[in-house]
């Protein structure tokens, strides 16, 4: 069973005009260019996105091995590697760097101001220090961003209105995104407003999982909200089987942890920012300079919900709830 629906927001910036060029302008930069691809993740659980901007790059007319060379970088969740294969990047002399979230973004400008570096989803660019604003970034990185203070007010709601009763929510959040600490921040408010208590867990990294866990449990939380970082997709499988055994029902940022098992998830269509990605790269590669090309906000979110998980948890999803998903996974 599945429907599907548009929940979207309207966009700060629109890019209709850069990142759609006429038929005319969509041919290739003559040449073959070296881009790369720095990414916290691993190649299995970003594939499916990987996917969408390497398609991006085709329907712009690149191929790859011929006209273009993607040199990919993964930490493998282990996001303290992101400086080195940023210098590793810059040493190649690519003609760009593609960064995926906030904390690849961070280790690729920490590692060039020169080199262009293009972003997906990154979380509040401008406070990150990464942009001058979203209209005229005027440094060497642009792109997407993923997060606006109002997101994470409907996570919350959203739990509210799928647990019963809700007093008490466990978050999960490491500090090496620096995106997180401004969530943080952002989320006393909308707590205050809807009478949730909020307890914080740090995970430095998987292996603070099972206690963090035990302990969200013993501290009497209702659920677990798991902000979005590669380490925590990275490890999807394992959070889904920890909240089950600790029967807590989960919320996401990504679809790929509602995939594995976890309750919910919420955020923006990140399909379509790497797909955007492409069209920045294109650009770029034409000639562009990364300051003169406005940051663009999403326009579409999805809800996700995993229909065998709330049954295993024994949660009945409201209608309301329901009606509102994009996807509903059996």
């Amino acid at each position: 069973m599945m429907r599907v629906t548009s929940l979207g927001m309207v966009a700060a910036i629109s890019l209709s005009v850069v990142l759609s060029p006429p038929a005319a302008e969509a041919q290739p930069a003559t040449g073959t260019h070296r881009i790369g691809f720095l990414a916290g993740g691993s190649p299995g659980s970003s594939a499916p996105l990987v996917e969408e901007f390497r398609q991006g790059l085709r329907e712009l007319g690149y191929v790859e091995g011929q006209n273009i060379v993607i040199e990919y970088r993964w930490a493998e969740g282990k996001l303290d590697r992101l400086p080195e294969l940023a210098a590793d990047l810059v040493r190649l002399k690519v003609d760009l760097i593609v960064a995926p979230v906030s904390t690849s973004a961070q280790a690729a400008h920490q590692a060039t101001r020169t080199i262009p570096i293009v972003m997906i989803g990154v979380g509040d660019p401008v406070a990150l220090g990464f942009a001058a604003s979203l209209s005229r970034p005027s440094g060497n990185v642009t792109g997407t961003a993923s997060y606006g203070p109002e997101l994470v007010g409907k996570n919350l709601e959203l739990l509210k209105e799928v647990v019963p009763g809700i007093k008490r929510v466990a978050v999960f959040w490491t500090p090496a995104n620096p995106a997180q600490v401004r969530s943080l921040q952002d989320l006393e408010g909308p707590a205050r407003l809807l009478a949730i208590e909020v307890r914080t867990f740090k995970i430095v990294s998987a292996d603070d999982l099972e206690g963090a866990f035990r302990s969200a449990v013993t501290e009497g939380a209702a659920a677990v909200w798991v902000f979005g970082d590669p380490m925590f997709i990275t490890h999807r499988a394992r959070l889904a089987t920890l909240a089950l055994s600790a029967r807590l029902p989960t919320m996401f940022l990504v679809r790929q942890h509602v995939e594995a098992g976890g309750l919910m998830s919420y955020g923006p269509k990140f399909s379509e920012l790497y797909r955007r990605a492409a069209a920045y790269v294109d650009k770029i590669l034409k000639g562009a300079k990364p300051g003169d090309l406005p940051i663009e906000q999403p326009t579409r979110f999805e809800l996700v919900i995993n229909l065998k998980t709330a049954t295993a948890l024994g949660l009945t999803i409201p209608q309301s709830v329901l009606l509102r998903a994009d996807e509903l996974i059996q």
